[in-house]
């Protein structure tokens, strides 16, 4: 500051032009005799200053360009001087400042120091439950029409039966209840849909529209209703009299009026809108109801739809005398217990276990409580390969980009679905994911993408979604041969999405049994498949809980999933220039991890509307106590930070603690 001083007034106190005529520099018209010697060093030691910074004591250097006497031109030499080079300052100044703001600061120690460790898992030997898939009998060995088999045969492409077709068919052609637990991607909706058809197309009067409802089916969820209303649909295709339909939310009440008025002989509906429309719609009746299908049983039970069963099964009593029942899922609970006992009669148990299956007779099958079932463990397709991996809360994020990118960017075709735990955390993910791993794809040089840019392609499904955008997003997903859909447990039951290689699990499932539900949307009837469960250190006991329930995972190191950030040189620090990258060097993963964590983070900060947006995505309707499991991922800590989010001491307190205990 002194330097900066002294520059100031000895510019300010040389004259100028203008300044001849004032009455403060009077002195400087006509210099007195004698006076121009020590004038020309004054002059001589303050454009030195200038020059050099703050004066010294020491003698001063004698300057090289020569000193004009004429101080009416001082002030034009001076200045003279300091433009001559001031320029190559700036420019270079302007340079340096625009090659740091390309350049992503680099702030390693933010992401890999102070992190909790990470527990090493200790696996016992666990022999998972194995099912048999496929069976060498074919459909036409059993009592079916010659359109029905034909049908199963070209349209559905299934020439031979899978276990539990085997098992449940026969037991429900002869008009048996029964409670039926296989493995997802088994082929249970034709279990029952095969049965079904074949016995309502067999009827000695033939079915009329107008008859109304003869086959209730009720499922969790508007995906698995489109789902089954299409599998039914392919089984009717030589019984054009038999009309089937769905009802569920989302869709005009006013159009499924109109539907249920002209007539639907197989419902296939979600609990709560078939509840509305026996309060509201005065057609609707269940006279002729001949089959009661409850598709996912236990799902139905944990949405909250308990209530709504019950009515479902009042309104039937009150019009059906008898009907057949089934229940099927791949786990069974407490709750479908006592389900079983409301609802079914005398009930046939089926589990397809690889162990037990000596038995002949349908008669003799697997005959067992579903508390038994559940301690003799889940079965898990053969073909579906388990991993986990334990990554500290900052990191979750960048390694499920690192994921995301090597599996479905750098590696052969993938189709990929990351399940969340909430409607806020999808669009939030969403929203980021996309900004950030897609936002500048397109200003990359050609040699940077090994595939195009078209196959790392971002969905969103939730239950907050209009039902328009759902089915379409659905629909899409279904078609498409890559792409990671990003959802809530609303795809976890009964969907069949074909060509799902990879199955991501970014929030731990609250049981062992959503685990097994949403792992079985990959490796379906026999094909290969893979999931990732990611945990963080403090849910590393979670392993255990599913070894306890004979699921085995294999571990995969967080190192191993980062280092696939070396093939995008989007995240190249700065410290590495244009060097080519040599193998896996620790230090440039980590920051190229940093970077790309820089990059959420300066999104998530660029405006006041997206950290209100990140916190509602983190916070799940700003109800951190009733969401401490949601919370306990510590993601706030990297993005927003506590104190942005939880703004009253006593309430960050509680979830500094919590991230405390947790991570």
């Amino acid at each position: 500051m002194e330097a900066d001083e002294g520059l100031i007034l000895n510019v300010s106190s040389l004259p100028s032009p203008e300044s001849h005529h004032s009455a403060g520099h009077k002195r400087f018209r006509k210099p007195l005799p004698g006076k121009d010697k020590w004038q020309s060093k004054a002059l001589k030691r303050k454009l030195q200053w200038a020059d050099e910074g703050t004066p010294s004591k020491q003698k001063p250097k004698l300057s090289v360009s020569p000193i004009k006497k004429c101080t009416k031109k001082a002030d034009i030499c001076m200045k003279g001087n300091l433009s001559s080079k001031s320029p190559p300052k700036k420019h270079s100044t302007d340079r340096h400042n625009e090659s740091l703001r390309s350049r992503p600061f680099i702030k390693t120690s933010c992401l890999f120091k102070n992190n909790p460790k990470i527990p090493e898992i200790h696996r016992g030997g666990v022999k998972q439950v194995q099912e048999k898939v496929f069976t060498s009998d074919s459909f036409s060995q059993l009592d079916l029409h010659p359109h029905l088999i034909s049908t199963i045969t070209t349209v559905l492409k299934m020439s031979s039966m899978t276990s539990v077709q085997k098992q449940t068919i026969p037991v429900l052609l002869k008009g048996k209840d029964a409670l039926v637990r296989s493995q997802t991607g088994s082929g249970k909706t034709l279990a029952y849909g095969i049965p079904l058809v074949q016995s309502l197309q067999g009827m000695k009067s033939k079915i009329q529209r107008s008859d109304g409802p003869y086959a209730l089916i009720l499922v969790p969820t508007r995906e698995l209703a489109l789902q089954s209303f299409d599998t039914v649909q392919k089984l009717l295709k030589p019984f054009t009299w038999i009309v089937p339909g769905v009802l569920m939310g989302g869709e005009k009440r006013k159009s499924e009026k109109a539907r249920l008025r002209k007539g639907i002989n197989i419902l296939i509906s979600t609990p709560g809108r078939l509840v509305d429309h026996i309060k509201s719609t005065k057609c609707i009746h269940f006279r002729r109801i001949q089959w009661l299908i409850m598709d996912e049983a236990d799902r139905i039970l944990d949405m909250g739809f308990e209530k709504d069963v019950t009515v479902i099964l009042n309104a039937l009593n009150a019009e059906s005398e008898r009907r057949q029942n089934v229940l099927l899922s791949a786990t069974l609970t407490e709750g479908v217990t006592r389900l079983a006992d409301i609802s079914l009669h005398d009930p046939v148990s089926i589990a397809i276990v690889e162990e037990t299956w000596d038995r002949t007779t349908p008669e003799q099958e697997a005959i067992g409580s579903p508390a038994r079932m559940e301690e003799d463990g889940f079965a898990i397709p053969e073909k579906l390969k388990q991993h986990v991996v334990v990554v500290p809360s900052k990191l979750r994020l960048v390694t499920l980009a690192a994921f995301i990118l090597g599996k479905c960017k750098f590696e052969k075709l993938h189709k990929m679905i990351v399940f969340f735990s909430s409607c806020e955390q999808v669009e939030f993910h969403y929203k980021l994911l996309l900004k950030v791993l897609l936002g500048s794809q397109e200003a990359e040089a050609p040699e940077h993408l090994p595939l195009p840019s078209s196959h790392l392609k971002f969905l969103r499904l939730h239950g907050n979604m209009e039902q328009e955008e759902r089915t379409a997003v659905f629909q899409e997903f279904l078609q498409c041969r890559t792409g990671i859909l990003l959802c809530t447990d609303v795809a976890a039951r009964g969907l069949d999405l074909p060509q799902v290689t990879w199955i991501v699990q970014y929030n731990a499932p609250a049981s062992p049994a959503e685990y097994v539900h949403r792992i079985g949307r990959t490796a379906r009837i026999g094909c290969h498949g893979n999931s990732l469960l990611v945990l963080t250190p403090s849910e590393a006991e979670y392993v255990n809980s599913l070894a306890s329930h004979k699921i085995n995972v294999s571990e995969m190191k967080m190192e191993d999933i980062l280092s696939s950030l070396m093939k995008d040189d989007r995240f190249k620090g700065r410290r590495w220039g244009n060097k080519k990258s040599r193998g896996t060097n620790p230090q440039e993963v980590r920051e190229r991890a940093t970077v790309l964590q820089t990059e959420f983070e300066n999104y998530v900060h660029s405006g006041e509307g997206t950290v209100q947006w990140a916190k509602k995505g983190l916070t799940f309707a700003g109800k951190p106590k009733a969401n401490a499991a949601l919370l306990k991922s510590c993601d706030l800590n990297t993005l927003v930070g506590w104190t942005q989010v939880y703004p009253r001491s006593r309430e960050r307190k509680d979830m500094e603690n919590l991230a405390t205990r947790k991570c």
